[in-house]
């Protein structure tokens, strides 16, 4: 079974494309909504709640999680990797360096949660792949909230993106990087208001081929025999959680629960 967790209702951003590329294998979905946002959180902060939904999902069953969540990645996945030796972890990367491959400009921009722009890993990789390019790193603070009141197409949620994005336009940036998992959820108002003049980085899929090849390393990809189980858990609202997931993956026979 497929593990994945995030903050709340973003992570299913990646789930879709699991979903389209492992059809029919058994996964679990959690949504730590009641602590959600994680971007504002300290990283001690963040691990400690990252263990907990851990330790949830291999009770479980599941044999290899996706750490759906740019600040969780960035807060936890290398003391997961330590913790739990035996279970694969596929994380965020902060998807630098193709947006500065692909910049005519020179210009780049990273749309992100506090807790990504202050990681570890993505000064680490800017360093390494953007050196010779502008980098603005944004923290689109309220977004995530928005995007979990399912106001992702709101008013509100364009004037927000206007105020992040305006200053990026007026300096020529041409690509963009979506920082947080909730923030494929936001691309028809982003392409709305940059009318073409950016391209839009949305990692997600390439998350999504990373979890494949590595149950391929380790001889998990076998697919379900007969009923496939998709199961969602929160740990605060499980109502909202369906109402997204079936909004933006819709999947027959998913079950939903409430995580301790």
């Amino acid at each position: 079974m497929i593990g994945i967790f995030d903050s709340g209702v973003g992570g299913l951003s990646v789930l879709k494309e699991v979903v389209k590329l492992l059809p029919n294998r058994n996964t679990c979905y959690v949504a730590d909504t009641a602590n959600c946002p994680y971007g504002t959180k300290a990283a001690g902060e963040v691990l400690r709640l990252s263990i907990h939904v851990v330790d949830f999902l291999l009770d479980k069953g599941c044999n290899i999680i996706i750490v759906a969540c740019n600040t969780a990645t960035s807060a936890a996945i290398d003391e997961l990797r330590v913790r739990y030796p035996d279970v694969p972890f596929v994380g965020m990367e902060p998807a630098v360096k193709p947006a500065a491959q692909h910049s005519h400009t020179k210009r780049i921009g990273i749309l992100a949660t506090a807790g990504t722009v202050k990681g570890r890993l993505f000064n680490q990789t800017k360093e390494r792949y953007a050196a010779d390019v502008k980098v603005y790193a944004v923290v689109g603070a309220g977004l995530v909230e928005l995007v979990e009141e399912g106001k992702a197409e709101s008013e509100e949620v364009e004037n927000l993106l206007r105020i992040y994005l305006q200053p990026m336009l007026e300096d020529g940036v041409d690509e963009l990087v979506l920082g947080c998992t909730h923030y494929p959820f936001l691309q028809k108002a982003i392409e709305k208001i940059t009318q073409g003049r950016m391209d839009i980085v949305n990692p997600t899929p390439a998350v999504a081929a990373q979890t494949k090849r590595l149950m391929e390393q380790k001889g998990l990809l076998s697919a379900v025999e007969g009923k496939v189980e998709y199961l969602f858990y929160s740990s605060g609202n499980v109502e909202g959680l369906r109402m997204m997931q079936e909004q933006h993956v819709p999947l027959v026979g998913a079950k939903y629960g409430q995580m301790p």
